[in-house]
C-alpha cells in the first residue's frame, strides 16, 4: 500500500490497517486518528507532523522512521520497535509505550507527560529537555541515555537502569530515586531540591578545585 491509498481509504472511513506494510512512505502531517496500525511495517516512515492521537500501534515497526513534531496523544506504542526513530518534539502525552524500544532514538524536547514507559528500552536515547513528568518508569532501561535538561520532578524510579546516563541539568526536584543504581550517572548542575537519593549518589559530584595557597605560588 502506498500513501495515496492509505490516504482515500481512511478518508472513505476504513481505519483497519493491520500489518500494513508502509516502509519508506510520506505520511507527513497525514491524520489518521484512531486508526489502527498494529503490526504494520512503518520503518524509515515520513511521518511528521502527523495526527496519530489514540491510534494503534502495537507491534509496529518504526525503525528510523521520522516523527518530527508528531501528535500521538494517548496513542498505544506498546512493543513497538522505534529504534534510532527521530521524534524530535512529539507529543506523547499519556500514551502506552509499555516494553517499547527506542534505543538510540532522538526523543529531544519531546512530551512524554502521563505516559507508560514501563520496561521499555531507551539505552542510548537522547531525551535531552523531554518532558517526562508523571511518566511510569518502573523496569526502564534509560543506561546511557542522555536526559541533559529533561523535566522528571516528581517521577518515581522503581528498578529503572540509569548506568552511565546523563543527568546534567536535570529537573529531579521531588523524585524518588532512592532504590536504584547510581553508578556512573552525570548529576552535575542537577536540581536535586527535595529529591530522595540513594546513598551512593552522594559521591557522584564532582571534588571542588583546590584552590592554590600563596606560599604554592612560583
Amino acid at each position: 500500500m502506498n500513501a495515496a491509498d492509505l490516504l482515500k481509504r481512511y478518508q472513505a472511513g476504513e481505519t483497519d490497517f493491520i500489518q500494513m506494510s508502509l516502509q519508506g512512505e510520506d505520511l507527513s502531517e497525514f491524520c489518521l486518528r484512531r486508526a489502527n496500525l498494529k503490526g504494520a511495517d512503518l520503518s524509515e516512515t515520513n511521518l511528521s507532523a502527523a495526527n496519530l492521537q489514540g491510534v494503534n500501534l502495537t507491534q509496529a515497526t518504526l525503525k528510523a522512521a521520522t516523527l518530527w513534531r508528531t501528535d500521538l496523544n494517548r496513542a498505544c506504542l506498546a512493543w513497538v520497535n522505534c529504534t534510532q526513530a527521530v521524534l524530535v518534539r512529539a507529543n506523547l502525552t499519556f500514551a502506552n509505550l509499555h516494553q517499547a524500544r527506542f534505543m538510540k532514538t532522538d526523543l529531544r524536547l519531546a512530551n512524554l507527560r502521563g505516559a507508560d514507559l514501563g520496561q521499555a528500552d531507551f539505552a542510548g536515547a537522547d531525551l535531552r529537555y523531554a518532558d517526562l513528568r508523571d511518566t511510569n518508569l518502573k523496569g526502564t532501561d534509560l543506561s546511557k541515555a542522555n536526559l541533559t535538561g529533561a523535566n522528571l520532578s516528581g517521577v518515581t524510579l522503581c528498578d529503572t537502569l540509569l548506568a552511565n546516563a546523563i543527568l546534567s541539568r536535570t529537573d529531579l526536584s521531588h523524585s524518588d530515586l532512592s532504590t536504584i543504581s547510581m553508578e556512573g550517572v552525570d548529576l552535575r548542575y542537577a536540581n536535586l531540591i527535595g529529591a530522595h537519593l540513594p546513598e551512593s549518589a552522594l559521591n557522584i559530584q564532582p571534588a571542588p578545585k583546590r584552590e592554590l595557597s600563596m606560599s604554592s605560588r612560583g
